[in-house]
């Protein structure tokens, strides 16, 4: 299919079913798919239970040892083609994206794109060596292999459905591994439905990817089940630990990709106009609902009030809609919850001597541009992943100070630096616990050559993409081989 036809994901030949050994009646029934601009049902899926997962989990066991033994230039060609599909598809999958997610028409060409990307960039990788000669030290043939898991669980976020299910989706079954998916619920079809599509029309072998949305419970039951080796989940912190204790009471491999409290630094030394460009970009982004989103402003409180009343500008040009029929720069936020949480954050902040500029009342989940300056230590703005469009500005006194603002974090994920003298911007971020740094620019950046991950809250450590793809998806076999075997004196 080219994508002309407008009928590579029709309705029709999924809709009320679920992704395992081809389409099929969920046991848990079907949920209906609300899109967050309107409230109108997008389309409806099968909602998975926990007895999917342990049929797909003994089907994905079963078919994994062959998808191993694979060429891995058959494995890189299957992934190609996936992405084939996704970009001569992308004009019919991006309204999709922009209904179900409530994001901008850029933001969901983006998905697409970069989700190409990481499958092109996961098909290189399965063609790379896996396994390495080693020392020995008394004569024997000695080699490490990485050998696959066998079967991984993958749980992603509704922000980037797509691009975040991918990345995971793609590295498990590059380095040979069968995947078992639960998409969020609210974002099954960008995150779930296209997904299997792609890999359908891509040739994937059956039964190596089950695609399962549903709940709690179906979370819980990738944790759970004994025939998955290791779950990948990209989500809150809160749901990553219960997801990372799950596991470790199995003894079962996690990878854990959590939330972020970015700073972007600005440095006295910084072009103001595109510290301000930066600072924008990285706070409101897709309603500000992404996890290396621009959380503090770091300014020098000489720049702090006029960089706050620029920003206030900005967020006063920048109109919130519905993306599937309004023009608009920012979308609804996903949910009611969300737009109530985030407003008592603003509140918090205003109540404990905040200034705010610009936004802070939303109209259900419209919620505009926001601007909070004179934030402190001690406000819920300061300390709290807000996930929501709202510019946290924050005056330091000097680059020292700066440093400690931005390392009182709970978090550690990506930081952010604008100056003109780039070895005091490196000396700085240096000093930062971050495990993104990027030096004039801001904080929301990926790529798919890249190890993504973070410190402290923002993960276990552990990292998805790039190099990353061997270390987390496979393990090391010691194998020694002599000529002849040894008689030992017993």
């Amino acid at each position: 299919m080219d994508g002309t036809t407008h009928s590579f994901i029709a309705a029709d030949s999924w809709s009320g079913m679920i992704f395992s050994g081809g389409w099929r009646l969920a046991n848990g029934g079907v949920a209906d798919v609300t899109a967050p601009g309107d409230g109108s049902t997008v389309a409806t899926v099968g909602n998975g239970s926990a007895q999917d997962v342990t049929k797909a989990a003994a089907k994905a066991r079963e078919a994994q040892p062959a998808w191993e033994a694979t060429p891995a230039h058959e494995r890189a060609r299957i992934l190609n083609a996936a992405a084939d599909q996704l970009q001569a598809n992308g004009d019919e999958l991006i309204p999709w994206i922009i209904r179900e997610t409530g994001s901008i028409h850029p933001k969901a060409a983006i998905e697409v794109e970069h989700s190409a990307g990481f499958l092109r960039a996961a098909a290189a990788a399965a063609l790379e060596p896996a396994g390495r000669i080693i020392p020995s030290q008394d004569g024997r043939h000695e080699e490490l292999l990485r050998v696959a898991h066998g079967v991984v669980g993958v749980i992603s976020p509704f922000n980037f459905p797509l691009i975040l299910s991918v990345r995971a989706i793609a590295a498990a079954l590059a380095t040979g591994n069968a995947v078992v998916h639960k998409p969020d619920p609210r974002t099954p079809i960008s995150g779930g439905i296209i997904i299997a599509r792609i890999f359908e029309e891509a040739g994937l072998p059956a039964n190596l990817l089950h695609i399962i949305p549903g709940g709690g419970d179906v979370g819980a039951a990738l944790c759970e089940n004994p025939d998955i080796a290791m779950v990948s989940f990209t989500g809150s912190p809160e749901v990553g630990s219960k997801v990372g204790e799950a596991c470790g009471r199995n003894l079962k491999k996690v990878q854990l990709e959590l939330g972020g409290k970015n700073a972007l630094i600005i440095l006295d030394d910084a072009d103001f106009t595109a510290a301000a460009a930066n600072a924008a970009w990285g706070t409101w982004l897709h309603q500000g609902q992404i996890c290396m989103a621009t959380g503090l402003i770091l300014a020098p409180a000489a720049m702090a009030d006029k960089l706050a009343e620029e920003l206030a500008a900005k967020a006063a040009r920048l109109p919130v809609g519905n993306p599937a029929s309004d023009q608009c720069a920012l979308g609804p936020l996903i949910s009611d919850h969300e737009s109530v949480r985030i407003k008592g954050i603003v509140d918090d902040a205003v109540a404990k001597g905040a200034n705010l500029l610009a936004g802070g009342t939303p109209q259900g989940r419209m919620f505009p541009a926001t601007v909070l300056s004179g934030v402190k230590p001690g406000m819920r703005a300061f300390e709290e992943e807000i996930f929501g469009p709202v510019a946290v500005i924050v005056a330091y006194d000097s680059d020292d100070h700066a440093v400690e603002l931005a390392n009182m974090s709970d978090y550690g994920l990506a930081a952010g630096i604008i100056a003109k003298d780039l070895g005091r911007a490196r000396a700085i971020g240096n000093r930062l616990r971050v495990g993104h740094l990027h030096i004039n620019d801001q904080t929301v950046m990926a790529s798919p050559f890249a190890p993504f991950g973070g410190r402290g809250r923002s993960g276990n450590g552990s990292r998805i993409s790039g190099p990353a793809i061997w270390e987390e998806f496979t393990q090391w076999v010691w194998v020694t081989t002599r000529p002849d075997a040894v008689v030992y004196p017993f």
